[in-house]
């Protein structure tokens, strides 16, 4: 699965109305621990159909950012149906993040 880069105008359709849960990063280009988790992010989004995957900039997108409440990244939040399930912030190895899809 590819990781679909979101912003303002797409977040909805691609976030909020998905027919699977999807995992969002929080993220930033200049960010060290982001750059660390983005390999991560995209063997376990190649590995695992049941979520989508997306990638914010809040450099770019400093108002969803501000909206959901990402103080401090890489932030990764999960959301289902619409709504925020589950929520990792700092850098998360690939078993943690695996366990932590797993509970959704």
């Amino acid at each position: 699965m590819k990781i679909v880069e979101c912003n303002n105008e797409n977040f909805d359709s691609v976030v909020l109305k998905s027919d699977k849960p999807v995992l969002v990063d929080f993220n930033a280009t200049w960010c060290g621990p982001c750059k660390m988790l983005a390999p991560v992010l995209e063997e376990v989004s190649l590995e695992n159909e049941n979520f989508n995957f997306a990638a914010v900039d809040v450099d770019d997108n400093d108002e969803l950012a501000s909206e959901y409440g990402v103080s401090s990244i890489p932030c990764l939040v999960v959301f289902k149906d619409g709504k925020e399930v589950k929520r990792n912030v700092g850098f998360i190895s690939k078993e943690d993040l695996e366990n932590m899809l797993g509970e959704i």
